[in-house]
């Protein structure tokens, strides 16, 4: 969190040009307090016991003193300089009666946890702790981050997924960075002693992407795995009026979801940073992030018709504060102003307490009524068409009847064409032209129309139409 004294402002940038840094948060330390059952850190006077079990890579930063330590069948120690154990030959005046303290186990930490990841847009920003807000799916890494494990440190992490592999930029571990480069070299790691004990699951963190290049940003990547990274979230119960749920959130949320539309002349980066500096120094407790997502485009709001990507703003409330719906009022009149200028070609908003609106590019409007006008007008033309008779529609009688297989599966026999009856609609209505006996030969039967061509009466050949 980046904190000031009287300001809590978290700002995230997921899938901006430039990659985040993202964090993995635990550790299996010797001297971390939190990875020991009794919250302290045994000292020379307590028995260390690792489960014999237990697969774990412990880092040491230092020398300590123990009375007895009980080791696991598979682990090891990753030692700093100088650091060590060593058993005292009397009683540590400053560890008490001494106890039996246990390492906790740490296989159930899994890479898709969003609580488990801190984000930063630089490693300078990882040190000095401003972190980024994000939506869940993209809390864990995305494709285009670099990962980060503490150098002076080790871990222990599930990395299974709905896929073979998990593509990341690049991975940091034990100080040294693999990337596209060195792949390979980041395969031998996986299958090292320790690479195994840091890293178990049915997937394999495969580095190796290019950054973002798209200056309007590029989606994260995780949305195959949202299922799994919900069952790791607790969603508390919302308070607020109209619940949200942000695209790639698991939980419900109060404040406000601002919606961008844009071309072509869009940069996330410095929509970034034009609410960073005209905007989040006049609110406070607020959390905001960005993000590259693609909606389905629905007509009339029911029918999909295409996916299209956009720029989805969270703005989330904190603890008793109800700033969002100003900020992001705030926002859609600055897209008002200037949002051609930004490359916006429309907004829209929704917030908890119910208050949307919708901002649209003049020509985008002018441009889709002219687009229902036209379809409407083309739908009632054929309409008046065919109830004209000018137009007929296709029916499956008339299929049936261009077929050229008769009823017994066999070709029609159409005989020769004979210009006086080939076109019964073009004889006279005066019989005495025919005569009688030729007129009376003229008949319906199952197979269509059917007559006597007195030419051949004497085989009597017959002739479909």
């Amino acid at each position: 969190m980046l904190k000031t004294p009287d300001m809590l402002l978290l700002f995230c940038l997921v899938g901006a040009a430039n990659a985040l840094y993202k964090q993995w948060i635990p550790d299996t330390n010797y001297e971390n307090k939190t990875n020991w059952d009794r919250g302290a850190v045994p000292c020379g006077n307590d028995v260390v016991q690792f489960s014999a079990q237990r697969k774990v890579s412990v880092f040491v930063e230092s020398a300590h003193a123990v009375r007895e330590m009980k080791l696991p069948l598979d682990g090891e120690f990753i030692l700093n300089s100088r650091a060590g154990f060593y058993v005292l030959s009397g009683q540590d005046p400053d560890c008490g009666a001494g106890v039996t303290t246990k390492f906790k186990n740490s296989d159930s930490l899994v890479w898709y946890n969003p609580a488990l990841w801190q984000a930063a847009a630089t490693l300078d920003d990882l040190q000095q702790k401003n972190f980024l807000f994000s939506v869940h799916e993209e809390s864990v890494p995305c494709k285009h981050d670099d990962v980060v494990f503490k150098a002076s440190s080790s871990f222990r992490v599930d990395t299974s997924s709905s896929e073979k592999e998990i593509p990341v930029k690049s991975v940091s571990v034990l100080g040294k960075k693999f990337d596209s480069s060195d792949g390979t070299e980041f395969n031998e790691y996986l299958q090292s002693h320790t690479g195994r004990l840091q890293f178990h699951g049915s997937s394999d963190v495969a580095p190796g992407m290019s950054a973002c290049d798209d200056p309007s940003g590029c989606i994260c990547g995780n949305s195959a795995n949202l299922p799994r990274i919900c069952n790791t979230v607790t969603c508390t119960p919302s308070t607020c009026k109209k619940p949200l749920r942000p695209s790639g959130h698991c939980c419900d949320v109060c404040g406000a979801i601002l919606t961008v539309h844009y071309d072509s002349g869009f940069n996330l980066q410095t929509y970034r940073q034009r609410i960073q500096h005209r905007f989040l120094t006049q609110y406070t407790s607020v959390q905001l992030g960005m993000s590259k997502v693609f909606q389905s485009q629905r007509l009339l709001n029911i029918i999909p018709l295409w996916t299209s990507a956009e720029i989805q703003v969270v703005i989330l409330d904190g603890e008793g504060s109800s700033q969002a719906e100003a900020l992001v009022q705030d926002l859609m009149k600055d897209i008002n102003s200037q949002g051609s200028i930004l490359g916006i070609t429309g907004a829209e908003v929704q917030t908890s307490s119910g208050n949307n609106s919708k901002q649209t590019n003049t020509g985008m409007v002018i441009g889709a009524v002219f687009g229902v006008l036209i379809m409407l007008s083309l739908i009632v033309t054929i309409v008046v068409l065919v109830r004209k008779g000018v137009v007929q529609m296709p029916s499956i009688s008339m299929f049936h009847t261009s077929s050229d297989i008769g009823e017994l599966g066999g070709p029609i026999d159409r005989g020769f064409d004979n210009p006086m009856f080939d076109k019964p609609s073009l004889m006279p209505e005066v019989p005495s032209l025919y005569g009688t006996e030729v007129t009376n030969s003229i008949s319906m039967r199952q197979t269509g129309v059917h007559f006597v061509n007195p030419v051949y009466d004497e085989h009597e050949t017959d002739f479909n139409v």
